[in-house]
């Protein structure tokens, strides 16, 4: 595997000649977005290995086969044992030091998958640094992290377990505490031929959120050719969302997550504070000047369930969110009525959520 740092960050550049308008900047995103699409597709294969192509609809017609918007794709084929030992390892708090939190702690997927804070709590009422982002859906996104610092479920589950502000954990430490449930090891033994490990742990919580998709949302239905499944409203937010250029970085059937950009490319938004650690994005994994205040796009499924939004969790409503995104990305002030119908789309992105038994 690659070294993390090495990889070609896809982004708008930070620093342009001034003399360069927003116009261009926006169809330079655009052009970026095609590129990270192809340049990723190894990647997405990877991350979703034995997601079928297709819609999750099993009869779909696809209203627009070249729109950038898909729907979601039929879930991984695993196996049903290893996804419920995932989902039981989960909801451990075995996996903490103190065994007092769990990968469910975090991210509650009645919820949304995420748990509704600005900043999540860690062991000992540890602070964390950034917004927990949502594990529903997470296995199509290109990278893991805000800051795109893990390329795969798999390596993102080692950032967590030994962050000392979330599971402050080890692997050592995990192990042993699981092989003292001889259950739990047997359930290793069925499944894998090397058993109780780091590596095999990983893979089964993987499995697990890789099985964590969203389907059925009203969006799905009317991309699948169902008239009736979005209002007026959401239509006009449909069209509106792509002519406003928001499609430009949240596309493809997540609809984001599949490609870095400057949080700010036509504004500073970290103009009226002092930038945090966290704020630096992207630069804290390249050491990479242009990519200071680079994220992840967000995916914007289920997004009505994922407030407050943002990795500083500044904005409390999809509202606020549309707002600040318009003026920071778009350059751009939405009226009301247009905005008003942007997040009647964006409500529409709600899919069926995960039903996992206890």
């Amino acid at each position: 595997m690659r070294n993390v740092k090495s990889r070609r960050t896809l982004h708008a550049r930070e620093i342009m000649p001034k003399q360069i308008t927003l116009a261009v900047a926006i169809l330079a995103a655009s052009v970026i977005a095609v590129v990270t699409i192809v340049a990723s597709s190894a990647r997405y294969e990877h991350a979703t290995s034995g997601i079928a192509a297709e819609p999750r609809v099993e009869r779909c017609r696809l209203r627009d086969p070249r729109a950038p918007l898909r729907p979601i794709p039929n879930p991984p084929r695993a196996d049903p044992r290893e996804v419920a030992l995932g989902a039981r390892l989960f909801d451990d708090k075995r996996l903490s030091s103190d065994d007092s939190i769990s990968c469910a702690s975090c991210h509650v997927l009645a919820l949304g998958g995420a748990d509704g804070r600005r900043l999540s709590v860690g062991i000992g009422g540890a602070i964390g640094a950034i917004n927990a982002p949502t594990v529903l859906n997470s296995g199509l996104l290109f990278a893991q992290f805000w800051d795109g610092r893990a390329q795969t479920l798999e390596e993102q589950i080692d950032g967590t377990l030994h962050d000392p502000a979330e599971m402050a954990s080890s692997w050592p430490d995990i192990l042993a505490k699981l092989a003292r449930d001889p259950a739990l090891v047997q359930r290793f033994r069925e499944l894998y031929p090397e058993g109780l490990e780091a590596a095999t742990v990983k893979r089964a919580i993987a499995t697990f959120e890789r099985s964590l998709l969203t389907p059925d949302s009203a969006f799905d239905r009317w991309l699948c050719s169902d008239d009736a499944a979005l209002d007026s409203s959401a239509i006009r937010g449909v069209a509106l969302f792509t002519e406003y250029g928001c499609v430009s970085c949240h596309q493809g059937v997540a609809i984001g997550g599949n490609m870095f950009q400057k949080f700010g490319v036509a504004g500073d938004y970290f103009a009226t504070r002092e930038p945090t650690a966290s704020d630096r994005g992207r630069y804290n994994v390249t050491g990479e000047l242009a990519d200071r205040y680079v994220f992840k796009v967000p995916r914007l499924r289920n997004v009505a369930l994922t407030a407050p939004y943002f990795h500083d969790a500044s904005a409390p409503t999809l509202e606020v969110a549309v707002t600040v995104m318009a003026r920071y990305q778009l350059g751009r002030t939405i009226p009301s009525d247009d905005l008003a119908d942007i997040v009647a789309f964006l409500r529409a992105l709600t899919g069926e959520l995960p039903r996992v038994a206890p």
